[in-house]
């Protein structure tokens, strides 16, 4: 009996790895917490930190490696799709500054400081990410940049003004995309559907400052680190005000509400999106449609 029971322990975990190795192939860009509830879905149940075991164990940690075995997998870079293209180049080049950077020897920041401090905030963001802010710690962003911790000290003073500058920076990127595209558009409507793809573009495609920018409106920190962050997400919630007031709607819509639903749809992006069935431009023009081509309809009791 105990050797029954063993053997199909044993058959779960190896049914388990499979899934989770083949989710990675399949779709590489989904973090752990993603994998977990898909697999779970399909009747499979394994924790996040379980998905990231199988993972580490097989080199495919991260969005980059598991792109690089998909790419060995199909024997060609370009049988990836664009995005998936754009998230190794990014990555490449994050690599390339590792590298140069663990030529010093002696473990100096031997990189001009400006570089460095871009570098940081990039791997910082990957792996708030792949972790979440909670669970990436000063240690694991300095091994990810090559240096001691002690150095991402030089530049930072802790690990929330490392995310204090990815926000700021992430926001700036944005706040001058959404505005680029909207003085394009030649109505209300056509500058909030284009708004909003820039939105999701961020979400889904963009690199991980971005990523974490575009969902940084709801984002939940200790309430000092939320203070600190609100100027710029308040600067940038205010380009969505005016987009929205500019609409035709019904008196009945109370337009705060349309603008966080609006943001609530646009951030669940990032959960279900899967490269080559839509662009983010077509996402965005469904959103804003159901959302706003609506009419309230009033009754009286008599």
């Amino acid at each position: 009996m105990k050797n029954r029971t063993a053997a199909r322990s044993q058959d779960a975990r190896a049914a388990i790895k499979a899934a989770v190795l083949r989710h990675a192939r399949e779709h590489p860009e989904d973090g752990q917490e993603t994998a977990a509830r898909a697999l779970e879905q399909s009747g499979l149940t394994v924790s996040p930190a379980g998905v990231r075991y199988i993972w580490v164990k097989h080199g495919l940690e991260t969005t980059y490696k598991r792109l690089r075995a998909l790419e060995r997998h199909l024997g060609s870079v370009e049988s990836l799709t664009q995005s998936q293209r754009d998230i190794l180049r990014r990555g490449e080049a994050t690599r390339r500054l590792v590298r140069r950077s663990r030529l010093a020897a002696d473990g100096s920041d031997a990189m001009p400081t400006e570089e460095r401090h871009n570098q940081i905030m990039l791997a910082a963001a990957e792996l708030f990410v792949e972790h979440g802010y909670a669970g990436t710690s000063i240690r694991d962003i300095a091994e990810r940049v090559g240096l001691l911790a002690g150095s991402v000290y030089h530049h930072f003073r802790s690990k929330e003004d490392i995310l204090l500058a990815v926000n700021h920076e992430g926001f700036r990127q944005l706040t001058g995309r959404v505005r680029q595209v909207v003085g394009e558009a030649r109505t209300a409507r056509e500058g909030l559907e284009a708004a909003c793809a820039a939105h999701v573009e961020a979400v889904v495609a963009g690199d991980p400052i971005a990523r974490i920018t575009a969902t940084a409106l709801f984002a939940i920190h200790a309430e000092k680190l939320q203070r600190r962050m609100q100027q710029d997400r308040e600067a940038y919630d205010r380009l969505f005000r005016e987009l929205i007031d500019a609409l035709d709607l019904p008196d009945a819509i109370d337009r705060s509400v349309f603008r966080l639903a609006l943001f609530g749809a646009l951030n669940w992006t990032r959960l279900w999106y899967r490269p080559g069935r839509m662009t983010p431009r077509d996402i965005a023009r469904q959103i804003v449609a159901i959302v706003a081509d609506h009419r309230a309809t009033e009754s009286s009791i008599e």
